[in-house]
Formats: C-alpha cells, sequence, structure tokens
C-alpha cells in the first residue's frame, strides 16, 4: 500500500523518467510544476499562493502515467535545498473498505497524520497517489452498489487532507494518476495545481519506443541494432496506431514468441515477425475482453 524512499539526482531512479517516451513539454511541465510548488509554497501563505501542491496526471491506461511521476523526485532533487526528494506512494485501492466508515477513516489517517508524519524532518517530499479515482470517486455519479454515504466520506477526506496539507506541509507535493477524469471528483480536480494529459503515443514516440526496446536487446542480440536503424521501423510505428507505449514495448516479444526460432535466436527476429505481432495487438485494442480471452 505505501512505500517510503529518499533519492537524489543521481539516483538510478532517474532511468524511469527517461525510459517514457512522451512530448518534451510534458515531462518540462510536470517538473517545472514540481519544483515550483516545492520552492514557492514554504516561502508564501496559501492564501496568495492559492497552490495545493497537487498535479493530476491523466489519460489512457499503459502511457506512462505512473513510472514518470515516479521517475520525478530524480529529477526535482537537484533544484530543491539538500539535493534530495523523499518519495512516497499509495494505492489507494488498498484503502478502500467494505465496511461502513472505514475507508473515510483509512484516508484521513494516512493523508492528514502518517504521511505528514514520514516528512516531518522538512524533506521536500513527492506523493504519488496512483490511480486515484478509487479514492477520489466523482459523488454527484457514485451509485448504490458503491454505498455512496462511504464514497461521499472517503472523498470528503480526501479533500480536507489536502487542504490542510497545503496549509500547514507546503514541502509535500501530491501527484495523482487517472486513467478516467469523468471519475473524479470535480472538487478534487479543481485542487490540482496543474492537469496534464498523458496521451497515447503518436508515430514517432511508437518507433522510438520499439526501437529503443530492440536497442536494448542487442547488447546481447547484436543483429537486432541492423533491425533497429532501419527504415522498418517506419512502418512499424505507423502500423502500431493506437497501441500505448507499454503494449508497443510488449510487442517486441510478443514478436519473438511467435516462432520457435526467434524463442531460441533473438538475433533472427524479421519486419515481418514484428508486423505479425503489431497487426494481432492493435486487432486486440479493438476487441472486448471477452472475446480477446477467447482467442
Amino acid at each position: 500500500m505505501l512505500s517510503d524512499e529518499v533519492i537524489s539526482a543521481d539516483s538510478a531512479e532517474a532511468a524511469l523518467w527517461d525510459a517514457i517516451v512522451v512530448p518534451r513539454e510534458i515531462k518540462e511541465r510536470l517538473r517545472n510544476q514540481t519544483v515550483l510548488s516545492l520552492l514557492v509554497r514554504p516561502d508564501l501563505p496559501f492564501a496568495v499562493t492559492a497552490l495545493h501542491g497537487l498535479c493530476t496526471l491523466y489519460g489512457p491506461p499503459g502511457t506512462g502515467k505512473t513510472t514518470l511521476a515516479r521517475g520525478l523526485p530524480a529529477q526535482v532533487a537537484c533544484y530543491v535545498p539538500g539535493g534530495q526528494v523523499r518519495r512516497i506512494e499509495i494505492n489507494p485501492h488498498g484503502l478502500m473498505s467494505a465496511e461502513h466508515g472505514q475507508s473515510q477513516q483509512r484516508v484521513s489517517e494516512l493523508l492528514s497524520e502518517y504521511i505528514p508524519g514520514l516528512a516531518s524532518d522538512g524533506v521536500p517530499t513527492v506523493v504519488i497517489l496512483d490511480e486515484v479515482e478509487s479514492m477520489a470517486v466523482a459523488r454527484s455519479a457514485a451509485s448504490l452498489a458503491a454505498n455512496p454515504a462511504d464514497v461521499h466520506r472517503a472523498t470528503d477526506a480526501v479533500l480536507t487532507a489536502l487542504d490542510l496539507n497545503a496549509v500547514e506541509y507546503p514541502h509535500l507535493f501530491f501527484v495523482a494518476t487517472s486513467n478516467f477524469t469523468t471519475a473524479l471528483d470535480e472538487a478534487f480536480l479543481s485542487r490540482s495545481d496543474a492537469a496534464i494529459l498523458v496521451p497515447l503515443p503518436g508515430p514517432e514516440a511508437l518507433r522510438e519506443i520499439v526501437a529503443s526496446t530492440l536497442l536494448t536487446l542487442a547488447d546481447k542480440y547484436p543483429a537486432l541494432g541492423e533491425l533497429a536503424r532501419s527504415s522498418a521501423m517506419d512502418r512499424i510505428a505507423v502500423a502500431a496506431h493506437g497501441l500505448d507505449g507499454r503494449r508497443a514495448r510488449k510487442v517486441v516479444f510478443e514478436a519473438l514468441a511467435q516462432r520457435l526460432d526467434t524463442v531460441l535466436d533473438p538475433g533472427s527476429l524479421t519486419e515481418d515477425d514484428l508486423a505479425a505481432a503489431v497487426g494481432n495487438a492493435v486487432a486486440d485494442t479493438g476487441q472486448p475482453e471477452v472475446s480477446r480471452a477467447a482467442r
């Protein structure tokens, strides 16, 4: 449910940030918003800045939102006093309970007491709320099956904690990720200092993702380097339209698994192998879950 570690700029965690292929402005906006918050908020009252220290990353699954959030502290560390940033990760799914009132209590204790306690030493801290829609549910859309009273209370607890932390703990910066912003409470979104879309990759990004995966494999199977640097990557990128970044990386291994020859000798992978795997992956994205499972 929760992890806690202090990260410096030269940490191996920096590789997480580099591994995600998104438009440069997305990374710059996330980094800059975080640095601004951690530098400005401790010196200015909330009444002046109105900054909650919250950024929401939203977009389709598999686009790298969580990995960007995990790699963020290493990018920010060199700009803050002390050169270190604490990273706290929360899986909100573990907080939600079917027992009456338990979700509200857990959320309140975690966000209002436990996290501020971990960060009581004043070290700049990035708190990752992954798939935050599970704990900040849109109250206007709460279903009877979900026990709307508990949904309201849990969401209220999140909002109250954000307001409290914004005033009392300006060295905290929350990064929330969401696949479904329509499921997020409007009051939560209004507290976000920035809401940044992380979209599906375009052709250029898809080309880079597939090629970089092949080049990494080429360290052990050199023949793949030639394929990665060939014009085949342009054709594969066009064919892969609609895939998310995570699936685009996996498609290389799906291609390797199609023939026993390439399983035993990955260096023998061809453009045709990749094209077939991409075609299957793209076809899968347009099929209902039941149909996929039946294949």
